[in-house]
């Protein structure tokens, strides 16, 4: 029998010092249990920074006596972390997320402190980091204090997320659920079509990275004849787990983890966390092997499907932010769009509905002032809306623009064609 001595969240927190720098683990696995005991201090810490990447879960720092005394340098805004970041009392770092354990490792930001959840210690000594191995690996390693909540609903993953409990200097144990995250509700028939149209994309035997979100759902449910297709993608959710049972993910044309799925971190619902639960079959690895260009370049047929929130008519991209607002973050999406482009057969896919909610075009002359450009034009490939598919590889500035003018909104391509007049010293667009 393991002999552990478990304290309370309180206890455990006190060990944060004002000036420390504090690491949250993020998605899924937000030890929500201890930020809310860190979030108790506020009064007696000031200048304490911390760092992660999505949080879920309640975590809100957006109150003014937390603002005194946290300051949250993000490295994936988030809606938790959003505003915060977006005022003076935060940041937000641009980075690959397969570059940010870098920043660990090499003491670029050096964690004083690491909040984890984990799983409970097997007979061996071991708790594994569940849904989100990622970046929580580097900072566990590189934390001068380690606290972990343990949580008896955090699934035990294989992979990368195996600590050694003589690596955590506090243990809590807090029995709460996993916050969630559910996209089955009805979508667009917008969304629907750009699902059908990435879809046909895909070919038997390809690789798939995708996110969570209803596009990435939509795609799912029409591959439902689709065969040999693996997976090795920077994030994991339920759309994937009918395709494991069917069989249309197998895993076997992979070289590399063949008859693995592999992922850095899991979002989704009860049934998803339940599914990987010691599920040998799925691999939840670190971010810089998972997003290393060099080695998703390795499997075959990658198709990499990722979101905008703008595109400009020479194929620049905006994912991350509205205008000078940050919104999220680079993430992973250079990292499998150039990937995807560098192996044999691949497909890195750029996919948006054609409009917002607001009837804004999505496809535009221009983008915004400030705006951050995540995939730049020269990596950019594939580009699918609801009114079709375009492939910019190789194509000039001109053909780029009257390109995606044909997949722009109807009610918004003689605004678009009167751009490309302006821009091209008054070539007509024919």
């Amino acid at each position: 029998m393991l002999d552990i001595n478990y304290i309370e969240a309180d206890e455990a927190v006190k060990y944060i010092k004002s000036g420390n720098r504090v690491f949250i683990h993020g998605s899924a696995a937000t030890p929500v249990c201890l930020v809310h005991a860190l979030q108790r201090r506020h009064g007696e810490l000031s200048n304490v920074e911390l760092v992660s990447i999505t949080t879920l879960g309640d975590v809100n720092f957006d109150y003014p006596e937390y603002r005194k005394s946290f300051y949250f340098n993000s490295l994936f805004v988030s809606a938790a972390t959003r505003s915060v970041v977006n005022s003076g009392d935060g940041d937000y770092v641009p980075i690959f997320l397969s570059q940010i354990p870098q920043l660990f490792r090499k003491n670029i930001l050096p964690i004083d402190v690491a909040l984890i959840s984990v799983s409970p210690p097997d007979a061996h000594g071991y708790c594994s980091l569940g849904t989100s191995v990622d970046i929580a690996r580097a900072a566990v390693e590189m934390a001068k204090y380690v606290i972990a909540q343990v949580n008896p609903l955090m699934p035990r993953t294989h992979g990368d997320g195996f600590i050694q409990i003589k690596k955590i200097d506090a243990m809590v144990w807090h029995k709460a659920e996993l916050p969630e995250v559910d996209y089955s509700f009805e979508v667009s028939t917008a969304v629907k079509k750009i699902g059908f149209n990435i879809a046909s994309l895909v070919e038997d035997g390809a690789t798939l990275q995708l996110g969570i979100g209803s596009i990435p759902d939509q795609v799912l449910k029409n591959l439902t004849t689709h065969k040999n297709l693996g997976l090795h993608t920077e994030m994991f959710s339920d759309g994937i787990i009918p395709l494991l049972e069917n069989g249309n993910i197998n895993n076997s044309r992979k070289k590399l983890n063949t008859r693995h799925s592999v992922t850095a971190f899991l979002t989704g619902s009860r049934k998803l966390y339940d599914f990987v639960n010691d599920n040998p079959a799925v691999r939840v690895m670190e971010i810089n092997y998972v997003n290393d260009t060099s080695i998703i370049r390795q499997n075959p047929k990658v198709t990499a499907i990722n979101s905008a929130i703008e595109i400009d008519l020479t194929g620049q991209v905006c994912s991350d932010s509205i205008g000078t607002y940050q919104y999220s973050g680079i993430g992973g999406q250079m990292d499998f769009i150039h990937g995807a482009s560098l192996s044999e057969g691949g497909k890195p896919i750029i996919a948006l509905p054609s409009q917002t909610n607001k009837g804004i075009s999505r496809i535009v002359p221009f983008l915004k002032e400030g705006a951050g450009v995540v995939t730049t034009r020269g990596h950019v490939h594939w580009v699918v809306t609801e009114y079709g598919i375009v492939n910019l590889f190789g194509k000039s500035l001109k053909q780029r623009a009257k390109a995606l003018i044909e997949i722009a909104h109807p009610n918004h391509r003689e605004m678009l064609a009167n751009a490309y007049y302006d821009r091209f010293v008054d070539v007509p667009f024919i």
